[in-house]
């Protein structure tokens, strides 16, 4: 077992696939040694990464509950239907949009500073002058910020559920006559575990993506302020693309197969 953990700690390469290995590879060896993984650290990065995200996290969802709640009370409405809209509302956000805009707003927001951060230390020779104290820079830059963010935007992703819930709230008391009884029960009563358990997955996929793809940029930068610049503009593009794609696949999965 230590041979094997120990091999891929040591595997060569700069591919995007080996930091994936390197990545799982120190992740298992910690679980072995307490000073692989650094508590304080983690929690420096869960603040950095997620906590300081959720004003801007928080006040997209509300938007978007604001949104689905008046779109859909103009279709609906001609229907005579508006008693589904919190269905609507709660559904739409657990199993897609909660995951998938608070995955977007937080590559834009700290997906791009990890990129950038550790884009301008490899340009400063930081990362080298770790290696040089034999400090292998994938567990003292990468693994604390990976193990953050899978950690945050699972919860940022409940968390934004409920305030675009409340925004959904606001659309129907405010001009619907909706009682407050009436949306919390339909909102809360008529998903199941499950639409919340597979926006809870996609956001942990998400995560995975969001935080390799930023840490693979920004140790694979080359030149100086240019190098940064690229490597935080692709961080961004690439993430999103990857999460859209990861995102289809994993709703064709649970649509088709679960």
């Amino acid at each position: 077992m230590k041979f094997s953990l120990q091999t891929l700690l040591n595997v060569e390469g700069n591919g995007y696939g080996l930091l994936n290995v390197r990545i799982f590879g120190w992740i298992l060896y910690g679980l072995t040694r307490r000073d692989v993984l650094v508590p304080s650290e983690i929690l420096r990065q869960m603040i950095r990464i997620g906590v300081q995200a959720l004003p801007m996290a928080s006040l997209v969802a509300l938007s978007v509950g604001f949104i689905l709640a008046m779109q859909s009370s103009t279709e609906l409405g001609k229907l005579g239907a508006n008693s589904f809209i919190p269905d609507l509302v709660s559904l739409s956000l657990m199993r897609e949009l909660g995951p998938l805009l608070i995955a977007i707003i937080v590559v834009g927001r700290s997906g791009s500073a990890v990129a950038a951060e550790i884009g301008t230390m490899k340009v400063n020779e930081e990362i080298e002058a770790l290696r040089v104290m034999a400090i292998p820079p994938v567990r003292y830059l990468v693994i604390p910020r990976y193990i953050a963010l899978m950690i945050m935007l699972p919860c940022l992703t409940i968390f934004g559920n409920c305030v675009g819930l409340a925004g959904g709230w606001a659309v129907c008391a405010s001009t619907l006559g909706m009682t407050t009884s009436f949306f919390i029960e339909h909102a809360v009563h008529r998903p199941e575990l499950w639409d919340l358990y597979s926006g809870l997955i996609k956001s942990v996929v998400f995560a995975h993506i969001l935080i390799t793809t930023a840490c693979y940029q920004g140790l694979s930068v080359e030149g100086g302020a240019d190098g940064v610049g690229r490597a935080t503009t692709n961080a961004v593009v690439y993430a999103i693309l990857w999460i859209i794609i990861a995102d289809a696949l994993l709703t064709g999965l649970f649509f088709f197969v679960l």
